[in-house]
């Protein structure tokens, strides 16, 4: 059976009312699919569907270069599912792009929540990146409890938001909220790469962190398959 891994990229494109654009981040997708689209084919959904709107636009990046021009996977990411269109049952991983437009569609989007949480549940592992983990912040498990709960987590952090003067911005501070959620939160300082790896959830700080995450992703993947 094919091995998949789902990819989740927002289809917001504006930083609220500041006129800025936004979307996912380039290289929280190139930097994540390089370690794994060897061992697995890697599919895109986005809360709209279709083509998503894309920040941190730079193929000065070689990994962003060559996930741009790879046909297969830019087709894919321009044609990215709905979440109607995802079966969670085929897939190994779910992991979540950041990129500021997360901020504003990944928290509420529902469909994609119980997407994550058949994942998990069907002994699948939870990734997310940067902005990423604002997917996370409302995914519920079937006992109830919120993913996060008492779990480590890693996430962009309120001192970094401050750093790029967006925290007054953001429709809430991301941090903060997972501490809310019952997250035992972890940092470091700015722009530093951080990966958190606790119960196949795994979390990394900020685009300097992408790689970790995916190399993270692989490892524990090797692990279950054993």
């Amino acid at each position: 059976m094919e091995k998949k891994i789902l990819f989740v990229v927002s289809s917001h494109d504006k930083k609220g009312n500041t006129g800025e654009s936004t979307g996912y981040y380039l290289g929280e997708v190139s930097h994540a699919w390089e370690v794994l689209k060897n061992d697995y084919t890697i599919d895109f959904v986005s809360p709209k569907g279709g083509t998503p709107p894309v920040d941190g636009f730079d193929l000065s990046d070689p990994v962003n270069k060559e996930f741009w021009e790879d046909a297969v996977y830019h087709n894919k990411i321009s044609n990215s599912m709905k979440p109607s269109e995802v079966n969670p049952s085929e897939y190994v991983a779910i992991y979540y792009a950041g990129g500021h437009g997360a901020m504003w569609d990944f928290a509420d989007n529902e469909a994609i929540a119980k997407i994550a949480t058949k994942i998990y549940e069907n002994n699948g592992i939870v990734g997310a990146v940067c902005h990423g983990p604002a997917g996370l912040v409302n995914i519920k498990l079937s006992n109830g409890n919120y993913l996060v709960d008492g779990k480590k987590i890693n996430a962009f952090t309120n001192e970094e938001e401050v750093a790029v003067k967006l925290e007054k911005v953001v429709p809430f501070a991301l941090e903060t909220k997972l501490i809310e959620r019952g997250a035992n939160f972890e940092k470091s300082g700015l722009w530093q790469p951080h990966v958190t790896v606790d119960q196949r959830v795994i979390t990394g700080q900020n685009p300097q962190s992408a790689k970790g995450v995916g190399e993270a992703i692989l490892k524990e993947l090797k692990s279950l398959e054993k």
